[in-house]
């Protein structure tokens, strides 16, 4: 048999076990980071339904959450474990008690609601904003509710809940959504994910 030949033949079977040993000794993936996330906003806001489309569940038979739920809404790249408190008048006192171990916030708002749910709306937002549990954390702000015709965009919910002075210096996303909307869903929490990142990355270096 030729060199030629031998060193064909040796190049093949190098080429084999390196192939063998890539498939057989390839570990699992490595785990995707973990976020607790609290996720708060009036009734009727769309907490649940949206909660629910992420995690591809049945929407039929939601109903408003009494106390709170979490769900483990699962990304591409992150899971976020998300504490959802009720939006009721009488459950919202005690939202304050569920912020601690918190690493970011969604707050969702009817962008179709009336004034008055708006106002309160942006109270809420107001004081989530300056909690001292939660006025270092990156925050998700949905504007749901986008396909309602009576909605008003996100640039107005932005410019009505002052955003801009409010939330100066601090990490957040504002974003238009809709139930029926998933990629736009994903999107945004996404973004949100990418401020999660980047203060765990800040954290780290620190």
């Amino acid at each position: 048999m030729s060199e030629h030949i031998q060193l064909s033949l040796a190049l093949c079977r190098i080429g084999f076990y390196t192939c063998l040993r890539t498939l057989c000794c390839k570990g699992p993936p490595p785990p995707r980071p973990e976020y607790d996330v609290v996720c708060i906003g009036l009734t009727g806001s769309g907490k649940s339904t949206l909660l629910s489309r992420l995690c591809s569940e049945n929407t039929d038979t939601i109903v408003p959450t009494t106390g709170f739920s979490i769900k483990a809404v699962p990304f591409q790249n992150a899971i976020l474990n998300v504490k959802e408190l009720g939006g009721a008048a009488h459950i919202k006192k005690y939202w304050s008690r569920y912020y601690q171990g918190s690493q970011g916030v969604v707050f969702v708002v009817n962008s179709a609601c009336s004034a008055a749910e708006l106002e309160a709306s942006r109270a809420e937002l107001h004081s989530a904003l300056q909690h001292p549990q939660l006025c270092t954390l990156p925050f998700l702000i949905l504007a749901h509710h986008q396909d309602q015709p009576s909605a008003r965009p996100a640039p107005e919910i932005q410019k009505y809940f002052e955003l801009e002075p409010l939330a100066r210096g601090k990490r957040w996303v504002l974003a238009g959504s809709s139930t029926g909307d998933l990629e736009g869903l994903r999107d945004a929490f996404g973004q949100l994910i990418n401020l999660l990142e980047d203060k765990h990355a800040e954290h780290t270096r620190i």
